[in-house]
């Protein structure tokens, strides 16, 4: 398990996940985001249509409940701390993680 940044436009978050999933982010974070939320059966209830248009409306805590159903149910994510700050203003002791903003 490895840490990783996530955020959906709020406070960055520091989540701990597979070492898959951290080496290899940006991919697993598009996935969820361009694959699985549009196809997959399970995903309906992030899918809405508007105005006859279909979207998805989702945040970092659906990846990583999708992680944990979905992709590696065996190695659970877990939240380890809130950032208190933005996306954009990562401290510097977590300047070199993977990180990805939804």
């Amino acid at each position: 398990m490895k840490p990783v940044i996530l955020s959906a436009d709020g406070e960055a978050m520091l989540y701990s996940v597979p070492d898959a999933v951290a080496e290899h982010l940006e991919d697993c974070c598009m996935a969820f985001c361009t694959r699985w939320l549009w196809e997959s059966p399970e995903a309906e209830r992030y899918r809405r249509t508007v105005n006859g248009v279909t979207v998805v409306c989702y945040t970092e805590t659906d990846f990583i409940d999708y992680l944990n159903t979905h992709a590696f149910p065996d190695q659970p994510s877990l939240l380890i701390e809130g950032l208190k700050c933005p996306f954009y203003e990562i401290p510097a002791q977590y300047q070199n993680l993977p990180r990805f903003n939804f």
